[in-house]
């Protein structure tokens, strides 16, 4: 009797070895994608991801958007009060998921716009404006008749000009497919990172699950107690 209570007893301090053992290799798992997702070295941020905020900040939101997506147009103002909201605390990075038509060009062209200074002002007008360009659930935007004969690459050099780029030097980088690359790239990281549709974000490496603003409000706020 006395053995089997010594190999029981040995048996529940292995046990615990384990658990401690599991616990610590979990804890040490999630340091380590938040130190690779905030170094830029990771699937989820690379070195050239188009990123507002302290590189140093406490939490990195990373979105894989869409340009042509109505989900990610209507969030955008979303993100921008976030940004506000933890001023100093928040790093918010930019992926791309190209999933419609002209989602490839139009982020090339916004790429285009980032060489010129000017990422962020491009990003906001092809939001604003994407009713004019995008297509909806496969039909042509039913908006004027100019804009419906005009196609999205003549658009897209208009809104260049209309905040001011080179136009000529913006058609010239979209031409040598510059950033076909990157876009690419941003593609097979979100697929490997098992993103399908967009909006898609990741909260220190989490990701969201449940779209919505308190969703992602909740989960900032989880990390920032950490």
């Amino acid at each position: 009797m006395q053995k089997e209570i010594k190999i029981l007893a040995l048996i529940g301090v292995v046990v615990i070895i384990a658990a401690i053992m599991g616990a610590s290799y979990y804890r040490n798992s999630v340091q380590s994608e938040r130190k690779s997702s905030a170094s830029g070295d990771s699937p989820l941020v690379r070195p050239d991801s188009p990123t507002l905020g302290p590189a140093d900040a406490p939490v990195t939101l990373v979105e894989f958007l869409d340009p042509e997506c109505e989900s990610c147009r209507a969030f955008s103002p979303v993100i921008k009060q976030l940004l506000k909201e933890y001023d100093g605390k928040l790093r918010f990075v930019v992926r791309y998921m190209p999933l419609h038509p002209n989602s490839r060009l139009a982020a090339s062209v916004t790429e285009a716009a980032g060489e010129q200074g000017k990422y962020w002002e491009m990003q906001e007008i092809m939001f604003r404006r994407q009713p004019e360009w995008g297509e909806r659930h496969g039909h042509v935007p039913q908006t004027a008749a100019s804009a419906q004969q005009e196609p999205p690459a003549v658009l897209f050099e208009r809104y260049a000009a209309e905040i001011g780029l080179d136009v000529e030097k913006l058609r010239n980088a979209v031409a040598q497919n510059r950033f076909a690359s990157k876009i690419e790239r941003d593609l097979k990281d979100g697929q490997s990172l098992g993103v399908s549709k967009t909006p898609t974000f990741f909260v220190n490496g989490r990701q969201l699950m449940r779209f919505s603003k308190e969703a992602l409000k909740s989960l900032i706020d989880e990390e920032l107690e950490k």
